[in-house]
């Protein structure tokens, strides 16, 4: 009886680690350091459970979510950090052909450093 406990657990040792083996949304195998998790809500009957699914890294990158916190505080710090780098060329009508350049670069840093923030924090 003990050896048919150790065997079931033994299986489902390797069914776990053969499902971290491969990427939830496309399949693709995934080496060591570069598996991500995410949480998903699952709803059946009614009740909403929260399950773990892993990704590869060019998964991880377009995951909705992520994407969606990381644009959000692109936005509110990137425009906070415009105002005050370029305000008072924006309010006295100066534009440069640099601005073109600036603005777009001070958006693009805050949400590298969130993208990045996520990916480090879900790293598994």
């Amino acid at each position: 009886m003990r050896r048919e406990i150790t065997d079931r657990t033994m299986d489902q040792a390797e069914e776990l680690t053969t499902a971290q083996d491969g990427c939830e949304n496309c399949g693709r195998a995934i080496g060591d350091g570069w598996s991500f998790g995410f949480k998903n809500k699952v709803r059946s009957e009614g009740a909403v459970t929260a399950a773990e699914i892993i990704k590869c890294f060019s998964c991880a990158l377009r995951h909705r979510q992520m994407v969606r916190r990381s644009t959000a505080a692109a936005a509110v710090v990137g425009t906070v950090l415009t105002l005050l780098n370029q305000g008072d060329v924006l309010v006295s009508g100066n534009v440069s052909n640099a601005l073109f350049w600036k603005i777009p670069l001070t958006y693009c840093i805050p949400f590298i450093v969130a993208t990045y923030g996520a990916l480090t924090n879900n790293l598994k």
